[in-house]
């Protein structure tokens, strides 16, 4: 369904993602909002990890909802406060995405409507059908 466009003119992606996807014509799109770190029960774990994996849940129940799977995300948006949140949040989303890699993109913000708040995430994803 996708197909990945990683040119050779283009330096090589540094992590687990790709530099472009296409998606047929008439497929559906679902793009989220933000997802933070929080729990139902409005816990939030200390550190980033804990942090990045409850705002993947969120986003595979989004997606389970919409009739999809994290198969179908072509394009993540990550969000963290602090740079050496880099690779804890890297390990997190590659633990989550599947073959091919979606495109990927990580910023580094001032922060969110929490202090308490260390990475948001955010994702379009395209299924067939």
């Amino acid at each position: 369904m996708k197909q990945v466009f990683n040119p050779p003119s283009v330096r090589k992606p540094f992590g687990h993602y790709n530099h472009g996807l296409l998606v047929p014509p008439g497929a559906s799109l679902l793009v989220t909002s933000g997802q933070l770190g929080i729990a139902p029960d409005d816990s939030i774990p200390d550190d980033v990890e804990g942090q990045a994996h409850l705002c993947f849940q969120a986003i595979g129940a989004i997606l389970t909802e919409a009739g999809m799977s994290y198969a179908d995300v072509i394009r993540i948006s990550g969000f963290v406060t602090r740079r050496e949140d880099f690779a804890p949040y890297m390990r997190v989303r590659d633990h989550y995405t599947g073959e091919p890699k979606p495109v990927s993109t990580l910023l580094i913000v001032a922060g969110f409507t929490r202090p308490e708040f260390l990475v948001e995430v955010e994702v379009t994803a395209a299924k067939l059908g």
